[in-house]
């Protein structure tokens, strides 16, 4: 357990990890380009890792040091005994699923408890469309999967939903190396679409451009191999988010100075939402600059598009004066834990009037004068423990448990939060 020590001003510049969201994009496309590939500034962390040795039980070599060469079969994708284990580590286990579905055996895609509970089953009828052979192990349409590998056979396949962005993401990843021109349809309303746009702004970067509708509800994906290069990561902007949130609350001043403007990240996007909650936004640099404010306004968003930014936003606005209608989130219900839920009852535990609806939250903000110190609860969910930790620069007596699971996409977040008090 860690106890936030509240701050009394806030003025400092700091970078955070490399962007996790683009360290797995751009490790898939390099293990299958051809030849080797240098990453520079990838994100080093629990789920990294996952995907990496995952990807090296594939036959890919990896060599992390501070930049990693990645040294690509060019589509080429070897047998492992083992299976491949990818912990909580959805994303991965999502673009694993396809990776695996290139070989020309059998593998399994295995997870821990909760990778149990996550359904993949939309990404698997659009795999089968493209003639792969996967089940799910245990009947559930979650993993475990098993996948016996024979390639893609291209051509027109549906995916039959678009809520996660990672089944649409994964999908197109792979979909340069099927026998003949993959064609991809999504039914439903896609969700996270700033996902979508940077798996495709990856793919082009390393060769492959893609055509869609500007809806993302179709592609059109040509043949080819990725081709290796030098490839620069920008500071993840979910990560920034907690810094910039602390200026916000706080009435302090704090820059990232590594995520850019324009930035590949859609959660970037929290930004002018906080602008609009009434703090000050400016570019510095190569990176953002956030002046809090002595009194912060409540708004109403459509988060749909960045949903992990949900939980920072939500503990805004507790700080905020007004009522913060969040909604379009429903797909939070099937992240590391039940985030919608999990936010909900947290924040109530601080204090805080909320609301929770199917797909959204009501947060009834008091400018934080009702707000109390507790045990905050964080489901084992990284992004639980780091924006609930924001609450904390305020409110004397915040106490995070299960602290150590910011290991997952940030393992020095503490030290760096330290700074702040």
């Amino acid at each position: 357990m860690i106890e936030i020590k509240p701050a009394a001003k806030i003025d400092i510049s700091l970078d955070v990890p490399g962007s996790k969201s683009l360290t797995q994009r751009a490790l898939i496309a390099a293990s299958l380009a051809k030849g080797q590939s240098r990453l520079i500034g990838p994100l080093e962390s629990e789920d990294t890792e996952y995907s990496s040795k995952a990807l090296m039980q594939m036959g890919i070599s990896v060599d992390k040091n501070k930049d990693w060469l990645v040294n690509g079969n060019g589509g080429t994708i070897t047998a492992s005994e083992k299976p491949v284990f990818l912990g909580n580590n959805g994303t991965a286990t999502r673009f694993l699923t396809s990776v695996a579905a290139l070989g020309s055996s059998s593998y399994t895609i295995d997870g821990g408890a909760r990778m149990h509970e996550r359904p993949i089953g939309p990404l698997m009828s659009a795999l089968k469309g493209w003639g792969v052979d996967i089940e799910s192990i245990e009947g559930t349409g979650c993993p475990p999967l098993k996948i016996n590998g024979h390639g893609l056979a291209g051509g027109e396949t549906v995916l039959p939903e678009g809520k996660s962005s990672q089944y649409l993401s994964s999908l197109l990843l792979v979909a340069p190396y099927a026998r003949k021109p993959a064609f991809l349809k999504v039914d439903g309303e896609v969700l996270s679409k700033p996902y979508v746009a940077m798996t495709l702004a990856v793919m082009d970067a390393f060769g492959i451009m893609v055509e869609c509708t500007p809806d993302f509800s179709s592609f059109t994906i040509p043949q080819g191999v990725y081709k290796a290069r030098e490839y620069h990561i920008e500071g993840d902007a979910s990560n920034a988010s907690y810094f910039w949130a602390a200026a916000a609350v706080t009435g302090g001043r704090v820059t990232v100075a590594n995520v850019p403007v324009p930035s590949l990240q859609g959660d970037a996007m929290l930004v002018p939402l906080l602008g609009r909650m009434g703090c000050e936004v400016s570019r510095t640099g190569n990176g953002i600059t956030l002046q809090g404010r002595e009194r912060l306004e409540a708004i109403t968003v459509d988060m749909g598009d960045m949903p992990d930014v949900v939980p920072t936003l939500a503990v805004v606005a507790a700080f905020a004066h007004g009522a913060t209608h969040i909604h379009n989130i429903a797909h939070l219900r099937i992240k590391e834990c039940d985030r919608l839920s999990a936010v909900v009852t947290e924040l109530t535990r601080l204090g805080v009037k909320v609301e929770e609806q199917d797909d959204a939250m009501i947060i009834h903000g008091d400018g934080g004068a009702g707000m109390q110190g507790a045990e905050i609860e964080t489901y084992e969910d990284h992004r639980m423990a780091m924006s609930m930790a924001v609450a904390g620069l305020r409110v004397p007596g915040v106490k995070i448990t299960g602290e150590a699971c910011v290991a997952k996409s940030f393992p020095d977040f503490w030290e760096r939060f330290a700074l702040l008090s």
